[in-house]
């Protein structure tokens, strides 16, 4: 019998903190460690990373860096030096977010998960814009497959990187099973010990400027004047960057005490954070995937999230599609969504129905299938 391919995950962006770090790629990166190993033979895993805490599954083996890659320069350096000096002992590697070494002595496959920099440069610091920038269009035009996690995604690699679409494979994301519909008295008991209010509508995510906050709460103000609801809106997530912005418009629209910030919503509470709500909106310019659209659906909440980018894909036909510039368009179908049962429950079926299609043992498996296919051509090129 031949011996398995030798694979490298690259998941230096893997963070278990309880801060913005963990949120986003983070999922990702943790969810594919955990699956790949059972998702097919032929293949020996090692993954290299920094955080300390990871618990690696069976099947998987570690290599952690000395170094402290949670500094940006330190991680790229790293990459560029140590990782691609291990690259002389595997058959592939798989760069986990982005990147991949220049000079790396292996094939590559390089997972993109949005070009919001390309798309939004001005909601980008300079250095974290021109970095990605760089790394993401060599590193994916010298890749011998790109991995997508959406066809709008797939569809910006290509026309933003110029890479050959014949090299893009999309891959979606898959939701955690905790995410699922939990007992109104358990729900009810959460919202209590969290001091949250009996009724609310739940963003959550990164506080920073392609999530469209400033949208959502002038959409959520202009519903409340009309229809003199008591409901709160919360904003659940870490502080990204530009976030001032979003917290001067709720002082300036005097909406101190209904619009609450929660701050990193730790991953045991998100499932509960989505089940405690009343309506989940999500309207959001730029998302490579949108995974919150989905963790909400899978949870039985009903969705708003916009048309643009991947979250159509995602969404399906169940939640409500909005235009992410019309602020109007956003607080009517805030105001349909509350103030019809009917629609709710609709929405709140269908969502679920939707969430069952993604799953990350499906995302390992074809995952696992692109390296095949990368390592068989390989074999047969020579």
């Amino acid at each position: 019998m031949s011996e398995p391919y030798h694979v490298g995950l690259n998941a230096h962006l893997l963070s278990l903190s309880q801060t913005y770090r963990g949120a986003g790629i983070n999922g990702y990166i943790f969810h594919l460690l955990h699956h790949l190993p059972a998702a097919g033979s032929g293949f020996r895993y090692t993954a290299y990373l920094y955080d300390s805490a990871f618990p690696a599954p069976a099947g998987l083996a570690i290599c952690r860096s000395h170094w402290d890659t949670r500094s940006p320069w330190r991680r790229i350096v790293w990459e560029q030096t140590h990782l691609a000096a291990y690259t002389r002992h595997l058959d592939l590697l798989h760069g986990l977010a982005f990147a991949a070494p220049l000079l790396s002595a292996c094939p590559t496959v390089v997972t993109v998960h949005d070009l919001s920099f390309l798309r939004f440069p001005d909601a980008f610091r300079p250095f974290n814009r021109y970095y990605l920038t760089f790394i993401t269009r060599i590193a994916t035009r010298r890749a011998a497959r790109v991995i997508a996690v959406s066809e709008s995604t797939r569809q910006d690699v290509i026309a933003l990187c110029h890479v050959p679409g014949e090299k893009v494979v999309v891959v979606y994301n898959g939701v955690d099973s905790r995410f699922q519909p939990a007992a109104q008295d358990e729900v009810a008991a959460f919202r209590q010990q969290k001091g949250l209010p009996p009724r609310f509508i739940l963003f959550l995510g990164t506080l920073e400027p392609r999530k469209n906050l400033a949208r959502l709460i002038s959409a959520y103000a202009q519903w409340r004047r009309t229809s003199g609801e008591d409901v709160k809106l919360v904003i659940a997530g870490g502080k990204g960057w530009y976030y001032e912005k979003v917290f001067e418009l709720v002082s300036r629209l005097g909406l101190t005490s209904e619009v609450l910030f929660t701050g990193f919503v730790p991953a045991e509470e998100l499932p509960w954070f989505y089940r405690a709500a009343e309506l989940f909106v999500y309207p959001s310019r730029c998302e490579g995937f949108g995974l919150p659209v989905l963790e909400a659906m899978a949870c039985g909440t009903p969705t708003i999230t916009s048309t643009a980018s991947s979250l159509p894909e995602v969404a399906g036909d169940a939640a409500l599609l909005v235009d992410p510039d019309d602020t109007d368009a956003l607080a009517a179908a805030i105001g349909r969504v509350m103030s019809e049962p009917a629609l709710a429950a609709r929405l709140r079926e269908a969502g679920m129905r939707q969430a069952q299609r993604f799953s990350w043992p499906r995302a390992a498996a074809a995952t696992a299938e692109v390296y095949r296919s990368v390592l068989e051509s390989q074999e047969e090129g020579p």
